[in-house]
């Protein structure tokens, strides 16, 4: 029979080792992390949270060229319903809470709000630049991504007034994605070549970081691990690894050309980049960081978008042929090319997995 002295600090030994991890010292007010090996680990596939469970499964497109929004029936590959909104909406962010869809209008200064319910059209609301949209891991602020003005706001995540304005010291801000322990913020800067990294609870920036080349960073996801932030860069043409924790470049993975969006799958296993001046999707397996295959779109343009609540259909905006794609992740295949309006971007495929959303067009945890 072991000691009981010897019992107690192998278990002592045990949380200090798993408590030292990234996820460790977490933001306080975030809800714990589940799995410190896999942060998403509550978006495994139709892991739907109570909230979400009786929405109505669809895709809404914001199509940026025609300013309105399309909403697609996924079992029919049919849009349902079409509405007007703001000027040059550019994507459909879930907030935090899981309630609520918002239209991001940019040009129009205005953000629309979608009941998830219904899948019908709410009211509009004045807010300055709002490109894209994040929310803080505690779920206290919304960070509209003011791109053209370069400063990150931070808002009452209920009421949308404005709290604080955070300048960037880049041009171009626009994708972002948060620390294991939800500390921090690594954000990319699309046409000044550079990262920022923003402390979350001091609401200011902290760190910079400029990427080999010069580059047009676009999309952010964090690694399962919560190790690797990989960055979309449009111009180098592939994924670039960064540590977070010491800001500094870690590898890179060509793609293809125009890497884009990321994605990770519902089994946390792989990350999908939408290769969007080439027509592809290159499949990026986390355990070993290397690209395991690539899937073609014919004479396509993917996107942004998301994967089905089910993790069998990723879903992506064909930003420059006024289509929307649904692709099975089994084989890669093209399931279907639905016409939308013009310049679809970041569409929303809801309801998905997870206890709560940081924004964009589904980050959830």
């Amino acid at each position: 029979m072991k000691s009981p002295i010897l019992f107690c600090s192998a278990i002592a030994t045990f949380f200090v080792l798993s408590a030292a991890g990234p996820a460790a010292d977490p933001l306080p007010g975030m809800p714990p992390v589940l799995d410190s090996h896999d942060i998403y680990s509550a978006d495994a596939s139709g892991d739907l949270s109570p909230v979400v469970r009786k929405f109505p499964s669809l895709v809404y497109v914001p199509n940026s060229g025609s300013n309105s929004v399309d909403v697609i029936d996924p079992k029919t590959y049919q849009i349902i319903r079409h509405f007007r909104v703001g000027r040059q909406p550019q994507h459909v962010t879930p907030s935090y809470d899981l309630k609520t869809l918002w239209v991001l209008c940019d040009l129009g200064d205005t953000i629309t709000l979608i009941d998830p319910a219904t899948g019908k059209k709410g009211q509009t609301l004045k807010v300055k630049d709002p490109y894209n949209m994040y929310y803080t891991p505690d779920g206290k602020y919304a960070i509209v991504v003011a791109e053209r003005i370069h400063q990150l706001d931070f808002r009452d995540a209920q009421t949308m007034r404005l709290v604080k304005s955070l300048p960037v010291p880049c041009r171009g801000v626009d994708h972002m994605d948060f620390s294991a322990n939800g500390r921090y913020l690594i954000a990319s800067c699309e046409f000044s070549g550079a990262l920022v990294k923003v402390d979350v609870e001091t609401q200011s920036v902290v760190g910079s970081l400029e990427l080999p080349g010069g580059g047009m960073p676009q999309d952010v996801k964090l690694s399962p691990d919560g190790e690797v932030f990989y960055v979309a860069d449009m111009q180098a043409n592939g994924v670039h690894l960064i540590d977070g924790a010491r800001l500094r470049v870690l590898g890179f993975l060509p793609t293809g050309k125009g890497a884009h969006g990321l994605y990770a799958s519902r089994d946390s296993k792989v990350l999908y980049v939408s290769n969007r001046e080439e027509g592809s999707i290159s499949v990026i397996d986390f355990a070993s960081r290397r690209v395991a295959r690539k899937w073609e779109v014919p004479h396509g343009t993917p996107d942004m978008g998301g994967v089905s609540a089910d993790g069998k259909v990723l879903w992506l905006s064909g930003r420059y042929s006024k289509e929307v794609y649904a692709i099975g992740t089994g084989d890669g295949h093209l399931l279907a090319r639905i016409r939308v309006g013009k310049g679809p971007h970041g569409l929303c495929v809801y309801p998905q997995p997870g206890r709560y959303s940081l924004g964009h067009t589904g980050v959830f945890r």
